[in-house]
């Protein structure tokens, strides 16, 4: 059986939230008002960095994902290697 979408009211009315949608915004509603409204802050700069982007909700990572990730830990592990002489 498919999950079916459950209307969210917004400010500007309502809009239908697919599964995963719907179980972050469950999860933000579960957080203390204080948690809140850090993350609601936090979702406006992002949104701001890059206007209109859209979510990927995949929970696969492309090759070049993993390529970046990778260059990245080997960098990172490189200069903590240099900066703790043992």
């Amino acid at each position: 059986m498919a999950a079916t979408a459950k209307p969210y009211t917004v400010w500007v009315g309502s809009m239908q939230l697919n599964p995963k949608e719907e179980a972050l915004v469950e999860a933000f509603r579960r957080l203390p008002p204080t948690a809140a409204d850090e993350l609601s802050a936090l979702a406006q700069r992002l949104a701001a960095v890059n206007p209109g982007a859209t979510v990927d909700w995949s929970d696969a990572w492309s090759d070049a994902d993993l390529r970046d990730y990778t260059e990245a830990s080997f960098r990172r592990f490189d200069s903590e290697d240099r900066e703790d002489p043992q």
